[in-house]
């Protein structure tokens, strides 16, 4: 049974919904913490409805924030509850954003799933394995989740943009090359980089430009 995910929303400017973004946090955040990027974002995307959901469990290492799943060197859990909490929270993402579509009803090319670290890591795991492709994926300071399985469960091969700080000391910027390698050998022919220099774990004026000029590309505007 899929768990309800909370989000907070950012109506469009001009009151139409014409596209959806969907912001996925990082460990120990929530959606508020991404939803900030609405704002400089909504002047360029104003038939766009901003959408950030709370990852479904709560982070022991942050109080007051959320994880999609366990990190086992930070929480001390397992391998086995780690990847169980992923897959979990897999069918929980997929269960909101079906959901989000019939309500709000756009289609799959209409919505960009934009990441940041542990929300690229859902994103890139789940946007592959969805029936039909969205729009774009946007992943930010975050990592391709086992690699080895994509080639055999892809479905739906999405245009993707990966931006990484250079600097970052949380996940390795090397893990942006690593990914990229391995989406082009699942077949996809649209996987773009950039790396923000002198950016640590975080999002920079540059990286937001690069992502803002892709979802206009990706979603027509």
């Amino acid at each position: 049974m899929t768990r309800v995910l909370n989000a907070g929303r950012r109506e469009p400017l001009s009151g139409s919904i014409h596209s959806v973004v969907v912001f996925l946090h990082g460990y120990g955040a929530n959606g508020a913490d991404l939803l900030g990027l609405a704002d400089p974002l909504a002047e360029h995307f104003p038939d766009t409805l901003f959408v950030a959901p709370d990852a479904p469990e709560g982070c022991a290492g942050a109080p007051m924030g959320f994880q999609w799943f366990p990190i086992p060197w930070i929480d001390s859990s397992s391998e086995e509850e780690a990847e169980r909490g992923m897959l979990a929270a897999a069918e929980d993402l997929n269960a909101f954003l079906d959901a989000l579509m019939v309500d709000e009803d756009v289609l799959p090319e209409q919505v960009v799933l934009f990441g940041f670290s542990q929300g690229t890591m859902m994103s890139l795991h789940v946007a592959p394995r969805r029936e039909d492709a969205v729009a774009g994926v946007v992943g930010f300071s975050g990592r391709l989740l086992a690699p080895e399985l994509l080639v055999d469960e892809v479905i739906s091969r999405p245009p993707i943009l990966l931006v990484h700080g250079d600097t970052d000391d949380v996940v390795d910027i090397q893990s942006m090359p690593e990914a990229v390698e391995v989406l082009q050998g699942a077949g996809f022919k649209e996987v773009f980089a950039h790396v923000m220099k002198g950016t640590g774990h975080g999002i920079a004026e540059d990286g937001l430009s690069v992502a803002l000029a892709f979802m206009r590309d990706k979603l027509s505007l």
